[in-house]
């Protein structure tokens, strides 16, 4: 595969000369975590269906992916090949993407909820050459769907089961036999490891506004985002770090995969998200850290609250996706005991804003953060002039975390000639530099030529007692231009919400009646990524197709 990173060598040079680019890869980091703690349990994975646990110290860690890379190897995939995994958060995912480094292959993880039609594009655009499936999850036949797509994708020489019960298990092929003793290992694990500025990483965004695209990442990229995070949340070699969103998500990556081997600390996967089992996880293993999005925070509240089984040892939860209601930082705050971090990013370019520790909760609840290290953020009107403190407008990025570009598609970029990466998100900057999140730039609902707020009303919407989930659309009328619907999912054994009761809700919030939504919808679960993220354009289909059958009737 020829990567078309274009976005790259522009900024090495800066990159390099300030720091933020240090040449390393993950390679570097595994090689120091062997000579300093090589008998440090690094990775803990739980399967919660199974009850299996697995455990690995960085020297087992490191033999174990020098064995799948030259099983890899074995199997025809050198430097540069894409090498995709659709697997959960299982010890074969975190091991693989080591494996794949060791040799200059380029992982992309997949998210268990593909099925044939998503698979089947990017799988294709990007070339695959390995597939790498569980044999079953949750009761679905991923071997099955593999071996049926493989006859329409040319490019594609192998599929791989974990579980597997035949030839192609990763098993027999990559982990059973001690491919790192064999003649030829040393020269396959040496020969053709990648630089800092090689991809190593490809992604496809999460689908939160429709057709994905293939997002590259280098090693820089990717290390430039992690060190500053963790400065900022002081994490180091002591932590225990919990990561149960997706590791197929930069989330679950970076901060999962990534973050605990270049920190020299512990990383606890746990891959299905059952709050009783990831209570007893923190417990057990003394779970310091975790990240995810507000929806698991308010089950471990919850659950903690009920249950009576206290998570002393966690100390910080940084909570990214959707704005955190008010309420929900209050009771965490009291119910477990630690801080809530609140945070804004990308697949493009990891976190981008993160408040303090040391911030008052009301940044937490109110901003998204301010800037890393390393990253410059503005807002800007249409024409692209700035906009004053407080006001929206379209929020720029130019970050050392910057992706490469998205693979086979440079025109779609949005990065001008001075690096500033247009995040298609509207933004507020407050006279001390936190940003909050107002809507996306394709979310605007304009209503009688006036833009409507839509995250804030969906914030506030968040902190009524009866609404677990809120998405604020809009759609056409004559008059009007368009209206806001919100779609709401409520909390178990509340009563039926009406438009008047949302409607009283907001008019005693002092909203103003033109920001008020106009139309509501009452929905059993919200559309969203596997990290949390509402897909908007699959509520506007819903209420399309609602508008067109009330039409019709």
């Amino acid at each position: 595969m020829q990567f078309d990173a274009v976005l790259l060598p522009p900024r090495r040079a800066a990159m390099v000369a300030q720091g933020h680019w240090r040449d390393r890869t993950i390679n570097d980091a595994l090689d120091d975590c062997l000579r300093a703690c090589p008998d440090k349990v690094a990775l803990t994975a739980y399967r919660v269906e199974t009850g299996d646990v697995k455990r690995f110290t960085y020297a087992e860690m490191a033999r174990m992916s020098d064995r799948i890379a030259v099983g890899l190897s074995r199997l025809g995939i050198g430097k540069n090949d894409v090498v995709a995994c659709q697997l959960p958060n299982w010890w074969q995912l975190s091991l693989l993407y080591l494996a794949c480094s060791r040799i200059g292959a380029v992982i992309n993880p997949l998210m268990h909820i593909f099925r044939e039609r998503e698979l089947l594009y990017m799988l294709g655009h990007a070339e695959t050459k390995l597939f790498i499936v569980p044999s079953r999850f949750r009761n679905f036949d991923y071997e099955a769907m593999a071996k049926g797509l493989q006859a329409e994708l040319p490019t594609l020489r192998q599929i791989v089961v974990v579980d597997g019960e035949g030839t192609n298990s990763f098993e027999a092929l990559l982990s059973g036999p001690a491919w790192e003793n064999e003649p030829d290992a040393a020269e396959i694990l040496t020969t053709h490891r990648p630089t800092g500025d090689d991809i190593t990483q490809l992604l496809y965004t999460s689908g939160t506004t429709g057709q994905p695209k293939g997002v590259m990442h280098s090693a820089n990229t990717l290390t430039s985002n992690i060190i500053p995070y963790a400065e900022r949340l002081h994490l180091g070699a002591d932590d225990i770090i919990l990561m149960a969103s997706p590791m197929a998500h930069q989330t679950g990556f970076t901060y999962g995969l990534m973050m605990p081997i270049i920190l020299h600390a512990s990383a606890v996967l746990q891959d299905i998200w059952q709050v009783t089992k990831a209570v007893d996880v923190i417990r057990t293993e003394h779970v310091t850290f975790t990240m995810a999005s507000t929806p698991f925070l308010t089950d471990l509240t919850r659950e903690v609250s009920e249950s009576g089984k206290d998570v002393q040892s966690l100390r910080s939860f940084l909570c990214a996706g959707a704005p955190i209601p008010s309420p929900l930082v209050a009771q965490a705050q009291k119910v477990l005991g630690l801080k809530i971090v609140s945070a804004w990013g990308m697949t493009e370019n990891g976190a981008v804003t993160l408040t303090s520790l040391d911030d008052d909760d009301e940044r937490a609840i109110n901003t998204d953060g301010k800037p890393l290290p390393g990253v410059e953020i503005k807002t800007v009107d249409a024409t692209g002039a700035p906009v004053p403190a407080g006001t929206e407008g379209k929020l720029l990025v130019r970050a050392c975390s910057n992706f490469g570009g998205y693979l086979k598609s440079p025109h779609l970029n949005a990065t001008d000639t001075e690096g500033w990466f247009d995040s298609g998100d509207l933004a507020r900057v407050d006279e001390r530099g936190y940003i909050r999140i107002t809507g996306r730039s394709k979310d605007v609902i304009i209503r009688g030529g006036e833009n409507i707020p839509v995250v804030e009303i969906e914030a506030l919407l968040y902190n009524h007692p009866s609404i677990a989930a809120v998405a604020i659309v809009g759609y056409e009328d004559a008059r009007m231009g368009e209206r806001a619907c919100a779609f709401v999912v409520q909390h178990p054994g509340q009563p039926k919400l009406t438009l008047a009761d949302i409607t009283t809700y907001l008019r005693e919030k002092k909203v103003a009646m033109q920001y008020i939504p106009e139309r509501l919808e009452l929905l059993d679960t919200m559309p969203a990524t596997p990290s949390g993220k509402i897909q908007k354009f699959k509520v506007r289909e819903v209420l399309r197709q609602r508008l067109a059958a009330e039409q019709a009737s």
